[in-house]
């Protein structure tokens, strides 16, 4: 796929949006709160990899397929972020893969 996971630009690390999928490339069964969980776990693995954590994360942007979700999403989501939790935008749009969420991130992270 041509998409990197993070890409740092000087103290910044940009993450590319995550969805649920599987290790094969399948969105999760199940609903918006395993999509959720998935969607995070990978977003902050992307971060990992380019040597960031949540703490780092300084602003997010989440679309949602269905405003319906709005609560069950957050709920989940105030679980991985609950002391200082990042600035957020969240939109309701269609996806280009047939997911729930889909969450990217922006870090700060000094060189």
């Amino acid at each position: 796929m041509p998409i990197s996971g993070a890409v740092r630009a000087g103290d910044f690390v940009f993450a590319s949006g995550q969805a649920a999928l599987d290790k094969d490339g399948y969105v999760l069964d199940g609903g918006i709160v395993p999509q959720t969980r998935l969607t995070l776990d990978r977003l902050l693995a992307s971060l990992k990899d380019a040597g960031c954590t949540a703490e780092d994360i300084v602003k997010v942007t989440v679309w949602l397929d269905d405003a319906r979700d709005f609560g069950a999403f957050n709920k989940v989501y105030a679980e991985y972020f609950k002391d200082a939790p990042p600035a957020r935008s969240t939109l309701v749009s269609p996806l280009v893969v047939d997911a729930k969420v889909e969450i990217e991130a922006i870090a700060y992270r000094p060189v």
